[in-house]
C-alpha cells in the first residue's frame, strides 16, 4: 500500500527529498519505531561480525519501542549513535530494514512503515519490531552479552509467532 499522494499530487516527501533536504520533523518521521537500532551488538572475535543481541539499550522503552530520553540520550548514553544522513549511508550496522538506510541506497520504505501505513502498529504487526524479544540491558547486569545473541532473523521470526498466535486468539 502507498502513501496518499499530497494534495498536490506529488509523490511523498520522502520519495523526494534527499536526507539532507529534509526539515527536523521529516527525519524524525523516517524511524519506523522497530527498536532494532538500540539492540546492544556484540563483535565476533574472530570474524569480525557484528550480531544483534536480545538487550536493548536502558533507555529503550521495549513496548513503545521508543527512546524513554530521546532529548537527553547522547548524555545519559554517550555511545548512542547520532544519526546523520551521512552515518546512514555509512553504519553497516543498520538494519536492512532501516528507513534512513533504505532512503540512503534509494529503495522504497516496506509497506509497514508508518509513513505508509499510517498506522505506528504496522511495524510491530508485520514482525520487524522489538516490542517481542528485547529486554532490558540492565536484566543483564554481571552476564556476559553473548548469552543474548540472536541469531540471522531470529528477531522476525519470533516476534511473526507472536503475532500469529494473538491472531488465533481473536478468532
Amino acid at each position: 500500500m502507498d502513501a496518499p499522494p499530497s494534495s498536490s499530487g506529488s509523490a511523498p516527501f520522502w520519495e523526494t527529498k534527499a536526507l539532507e533536504e529534509l526539515t527536523e520533523e521529516e527525519w524524525e518521521s523516517l524511524c519506523d519505531g522497530c527498536g532494532r537500532c538500540c539492540l546492544v551488538k556484540v563483535e565476533d572475535e574472530e570474524t569480525g561480525a557484528r550480531i544483534d543481541t536480545r538487550l536493548a539499550c536502558r533507555l529503550l522503552d521495549i513496548g513503545a519501542c521508543r527512546c524513554s530520553d530521546y532529548a537527553n540520550r547522547h548524555e545519559q548514553v554517550p555511545d548512542c549513535v547520532r544519526l546523520t544522513p551521512q552515518t546512514a549511508r555509512d553504519l553497516d550496522w543498520l538494519p536492512d530494514t532501516c528507513a534512513y538506510r533504505l532512503r540512503a541506497e534509494g529503495k522504497r520504505l516496506y509497506w509497514w512503515h508508518p509513513l505508509r501505513s499510517g498506522d505506528p502498529e504496522t511495524v510491530h504487526q508485520a514482525g520487524i519490531s522489538v516490542r517481542h524479544i528485547a529486554m532490558s540491558e540492565t536484566k543483564a547486569a554481571g552476564r556476559n552479552y553473548e548469552d543474548y545473541a540472536m541469531r540471522p532473523r531470529e528477531g522476525r521470526a519470533a516476534a511473526r509467532r507472536v503475532v500469529k498466535r494473538r491472531a488465533r486468539k481473536r478468532r
